[in-house]
């Protein structure tokens, strides 16, 4: 069964720690992206998955059997490389064929490999090519097809698309996500692209400082982040996050103070468990909607810039405290530079998170 499971892993580089106490596990068929900023951690959990690098700590277990003291090529894994590290002299069908060679395939098995692979990443037009004779786009096809021609315990991928246009990209991540959901493999990918993560990850593993923040489906960590951190990393545009005075609920409803401001919101009744005190706010750009009038339960602020972005418009505005605050509208709005607009928040994203940056909530 081809499974992944880091338990309690830990990597130190001297007195440095780069990834501490990584629990995780990806199912047969389960793509798991790690998704966080540079320095993270991600790449070094990776590399120690593939036995690149050796833990300090804790277990490595793939298809049920301890790696830690196994080589790489003893791991039998198949890795995915930034670079897309083909070898030059060989052609496309030479490349993607090169890792037959290890398990002494007769010729006609190794070829029919070889085309059905060709088959799935639309290579068929440039098997006879040397690598410097195809596309980018074509190079990474190439890199993940002599990854899927093999049939290992698991795949991993490090930061697959990065050196691809846009519009590769949107592409690329369509087609392997279609290759892998017919594997039935245990597969982890490194990104530092939300993007890439929330379409083709399965779950998501975010992390920050060699830690596992958060391991969520792509819509609980954008619709339930765990704590401010990934609240603030996924999301585009960026969430809006405000620091407050919690004073208690009155009718069912969160009293929060900022500035000279007093606002009112529904929020999740854990919160009126809370004691009084600083506490963060978070709602979404797109949770917040002009109302037509100031209230106690709007945000009032004053239009600063507009970038327009096709069907909708994203409007920066700042708050009388000086707290900015971004919203998306709608195009047909016609918000102008200037304006003051009064904010209603929708309370089904609106997120209050405690002293420690923790979501509070059911």
């Amino acid at each position: 069964m081809s499974t992944i499971e880091l338990r309690q892993v830990t990597k130190r580089f001297g007195t440095f720690t780069a990834v501490r106490d990584v629990d995780l596990s990806v199912r047969a068929g389960e793509v798991v992206c790690l998704l966080g900023p540079s320095g993270c951690g991600k790449t070094t959990t990776l590399r120690i998955i593939a036995g690149l690098e050796r833990a300090s700590a804790g277990d490595v277990i793939i298809a049920g059997r301890p790696m830690n003291d196994l080589r790489p090529e003893q791991r039998d894994i198949a890795m995915v490389f930034q670079f897309y590290a083909l070898y030059p002299a060989l052609t496309v069908r030479q490349n993607i064929m090169f890792p037959l060679h290890h398990e002494r395939l007769d010729d006609a098995t190794a070829a029919a490999r070889v085309a059905r692979v060709a088959g799935i990443l639309h290579l068929e037009g440039v098997l006879d090519r040397l690598p410097n004779r195809i596309s980018e786009g074509e190079k990474q096809r190439v890199a993940v097809a002599r990854a899927v021609v093999r049939d290992p315990n698991c795949f991993l991928f490090d930061e697959p698309l990065s050196r691809l246009d846009v519009e590769l990209r949107q592409s690329m991540r369509g087609q392997i996500k279609s290759v892998l959901t017919n594997l039935s493999k245990a597969t982890v990918i490194v990104t530092h692209d939300q993007l890439e993560a929330l379409t083709m990850a399965d779950r998501i593993a975010i992390m920050r400082d060699g830690l596992i923040e958060q391991v969520a489906t792509p819509h609980e960590v954008f619709a339930r982040p765990a704590n401010v951190f990934v609240a603030s990393f996924i999301g585009t545009p960026q969430m809006n996050l405000l620091e407050v005075d919690f004073d208690g609920m009155e009718a069912n409803k969160g009293v929060f103070k900022l500035g000279v401001e007093t606002l009112r919101l529904t929020v999740d009744p854990l919160v009126g468990r809370l004691p009084k005190g600083k506490v963060t706010v978070g709602i979404r750009p797109r949770a917040l909607a002009p109302s037509s009038a100031a209230s106690p339960e709007t945000l009032s602020s004053r239009a600063e810039l507009i970038e327009p972005m096709g069907a909708e418009t994203l409007v920066h505005t700042r708050l009388a405290g000086g707290e900015d605050i971004r919203v998306v509208v709608p195009r047909a709005a016609r918000v102008k530079a200037g304006e003051v607009l009064h904010l209603a928040a929708d309370a089904r994203q609106t997120h209050v998170f405690d002293q420690s940056g923790k979501a509070v909530r059911s």
